[in-house]
């Protein structure tokens, strides 16, 4: 869309000092542009930005057809084309000004830098309304490049640094020190019975300097587990809370007593340890699946 501005600005500067001409070439084509912003509005307002862009860039191949049928660098050539020259080009800025006006609220920097070019109002107050009458015996500016084009090498170059910073990441991230396991069958995971408890009482354990005893509601049914969180949290912030615990883990006698499965936490242990919760509305005995 851009070089819409650029095949006609060198010729308003170069030939006419920067001065468009007096009056819209195609007033037909022109007020279809107008009226597209209606729509193109609508969308804005509904969030429909996919079918809004469709809608501009539809303008913008009108646009690029009207400039290519009118070949302004064949009547620079030509004798006594200068009239046909300046409405042609001016013909063209005034709809890239329309374009670039409904392209201001997803493109606002660029839109700036076009403002300045035009000398005219565009993503300050009033651009939408401003483009009802085209730009007549109007001076621009000097056009200067508004988006710089992306080459083949630059995206190669962005593409080789992501992935130098994907591996940075690899290099530091958890993986690094705790691998993941062994592909298991779905068979084998269906196996492990995950459920919502609350914790009912926290209690620290004597002679214990990792482990808190943790009682626990299944909705219904009671368990006491030993967890190795005493680093973490203290007791008191615990009751209430609701975590996931493996219901089917088999008993294990310790020297405390019997642990009767096991909550569930992230992190490689100490102070960082993280229990898992579940969302507000999950209850006591729901299955995590």
């Amino acid at each position: 869309m851009v070089n819409i501005a650029s095949r006609c600005a060198g010729f308003i500067s170069k030939r006419f000092d920067g001065c468009l001409a007096t009056d819209v070439h195609d007033y037909d084509l022109y007020q279809e542009f107008i009226d597209a912003g209606v729509c193109i509005a609508q969308c804005y307002e509904d969030r429909e930005y996919s079918r809004g862009m469709r809608e501009i860039m539809a303008l913008a191949d009108q646009a690029n057809q009207y400039i290519a049928d009118q070949k302004p660098w064949e009547l620079a050539k030509q004798d006594g084309e200068e009239r046909l020259l300046q409405d042609v080009c001016s013909m063209g800025l005034n709809l890239f000004r329309v374009l670039i006006t409904y392209l201001s609220p997803v493109i606002p920097g660029t839109a700036k830098n076009a403002e300045s070019f035009l000398n005219c109002d565009i993503v300050t107050a009033g651009g939408w309304n401003a483009i009802q009458r085209p730009l007549a015996n109007h001076r621009i500016k000097p056009f200067k490049h508004l988006i710089q084009r992306v080459e083949n090498k630059q995206v190669e170059a962005m593409i080789e640094a992501s992935k130098q910073t994907v591996t940075i990441t690899a290099k530091t991230g958890p993986l690094v020190a705790d691998p993941i396991a062994a592909s298991i069958g779905i068979d084998d995971f269906n196996k492990v019975d995950l459920r919502i408890a609350r914790i009912t009482k926290a209690e620290r354990v004597e002679g214990a300097d990792k482990l808190l005893k943790l009682s626990l509601d299944l909705g219904g049914e009671k368990r006491t587990v030993f967890a190795g969180i005493k680093s973490a949290y203290p007791p008191e912030d615990l009751a209430g809370r609701y975590t996931v615990v493996v219901a089917n883990l088999a008993p294990r006698k310790m020297r405390f007593g019997v642990s009767e499965g096991m909550v569930l936490a992230a992190g490689p242990g100490g102070k960082e340890l993280w229990l898992l919760s579940p969302d507000a509305g999950a209850q006591p005995g729901m299955r995590v699946k």
